[in-house]
């Protein structure tokens, strides 16, 4: 998220993970020249006029209000909140999340309830098919959603998206767990009837109880509207889980609707890119957006009201990205006085670095480069930390990853300092991992007076 005390501007990349850029001024920023039509009845400051712009080009746009947005602390409130909105469900809900726990039977029993009570209400779940049916034929993910399909056929529907990079003999020949590095459905919306939660959590325990993540709840009919598309979209390019007949052993089967607007991505993976890309495409562009609405209209009027600007942004390798250039673009800014970036996992994007670097550079002729920060997981807090098997090896790369981004600091002469989070260790009592992304970003401002402010 992207956010200003004026003005609130959340930039979110939805795939295949689902991040925020976030900055947020101690005090209100002054303008004192006027902002873009676009923005004329706001506050904007006018040094983001030119950063606001680009992302109208880019990106649709929603304006909302700050009382619409509510931040959950940590995994025990998501899970609380998540299961209460579950249970006063009464038209629809719509769950993207990359995996549910094999175990979580008390989520599962929570939206069994809502669909008892309620026979109009719909239930849509998108997972990844390859991290979904991981311990199949043993208990899995998919095997538990498959009980929701024998009991409620006609109300519940369950998609697995399949990464189309992994096929023919590399399908066959690479194991699983390791063959999710070729690609998965990272999504995670959480929405029911006009509200939805965006989140970097799944839908299993450690995410329940002591991995930190981060929750932001929508309560905005039109956000949850949009999101819903998208969800819906990314479903019609997924297989649909069936729970098994009498005739066979097995618990659920996987089967391509020959609805879905694309091949499957088994038998035809170029096309079912070019028939991805040109169904989510048009869900990212400006054309996205509300309709505007006449000058003198009571929207417009409360458009100009309203204190939030949404932003959602697309990061889906390897042909639609507009979070790159947003997340550049806002590090270039020449008013940045500082920023913090968050990471579980260490490893930006090549021109996210340089960007880093650059913004904090103290070069010669350059001035004084803005005041970094790298907020990161310490490998006692990686998720992976002990992890069985070659991913147990993830926690040194990382730090090895962030030993290396060091050493680019020092060769910038940036002004950059890189911390690890921590509480407890991962595997013991009490003992947390910390999975959640961002960036905060605070920008200097001059006060009528000639001020600096930040």
């Amino acid at each position: 998220m992207i956010v200003l005390r004026t003005r609130l501007f959340h930039c979110l990349p939805i795939l295949p993970r689902c991040g925020r850029i976030l900055s947020r001024p101690q005090r209100r920023l002054s303008s004192t020249t006027a902002p873009p039509a676009s923005f004329q009845g706001t506050s904007i400051p006018s040094p983001w006029a030119g950063f606001t712009s680009q992302l109208d080009q880019i990106a649709p746009r929603f304006d909302i209000n700050a009382g619409e947005i509510d931040v959950l602390d940590g995994p025990k409130e998501f899970y609380q909140t998540l299961k209460l909105k579950i249970r006063n469900a009464k038209t629809r809900i719509y769950l993207s999340t990359l995996y549910i726990g094999k175990t979580e039977h008390e989520l599962v029993s929570t939206i069994h309830e809502a669909l008892s009570k309620s026979p109009n209400l719909k239930v849509s779940i998108l997972t990844d098919a390859l991290r979904g049916t991981r311990e199949d034929p043993e208990p899995s993910c998919a095997s538990l959603l498959a009980s929701l399909v024998v009991d409620f056929p006609d109300q519940v529907e369950i998609r697995m998206y399949h990464t189309p990079n992994l096929t023919g003999l590399r399908k066959r020949l690479i194991p699983k767990r390791i063959n999710e590095g070729w690609g998965l459905q990272h999504i995670k919306l959480y929405g029911v009837d006009d509200e939805v939660i965006l989140s970097g959590a799944n839908l299993s325990c450690d995410y329940f109880t002591n991995r930190q993540d981060r929750y932001h709840v929508f309560s905005s009919k039109s956000v949850t509207d949009y999101f819903a598309r998208i969800h819906q979209a990314v479903c019609s390019i997924s297989f649909l889980l069936q729970a098994g007949d009498s005739s066979s052993s097995a618990s659920h089967t996987l089967t391509w609707p020959s609805s879905n607007p694309a091949p499957s991505p088994l038998t035809d993976s170029k096309r079912y890119i070019s028939a991805a890309t040109s169904l989510l495409l048009p869900l990212f562009s400006p054309s996205a957006s509300p309709p505007p609405s006449s000058p003198n209209s009571s929207t417009a009027q409360k458009r100009n009201a309203t204190t939030t600007t949404l932003y959602p942004l697309l990061s889906h390798p390897p042909t639609l990205n507009t979070e790159l250039p947003a997340l550049t673009t806002l590090l270039s800014l020449p008013f940045l006085h500082s920023y913090t970036f968050t990471a579980g996992y260490f490893n930006p994007h090549p021109l996210i670095t340089s960007s880093l670097l650059a913004a904090s550079s103290n070069s010669i002729g350059s001035g004084r480069g803005a005041l970094g920060t790298i907020l990161t997981a310490s490998p006692s807090a990686n998720g992976f930390f002990n992890s069985p098997g070659i991913s147990g090896l993830l926690p040194p790369a990382y730090s090895h990853l962030s030993l290396r981004f060091l050493q680019r600091v020092r060769l910038a002469n940036a002004n950059i300092k890189l911390r690890e989070w921590q509480r407890g260790v991962v595997g013991e009592k009490d003992g947390w991992t910390y999975h959640a992304k961002g960036i905060w970003t605070y920008f200097l401002s001059q006060s009528p007076g000639g001020e600096d402010k930040v």
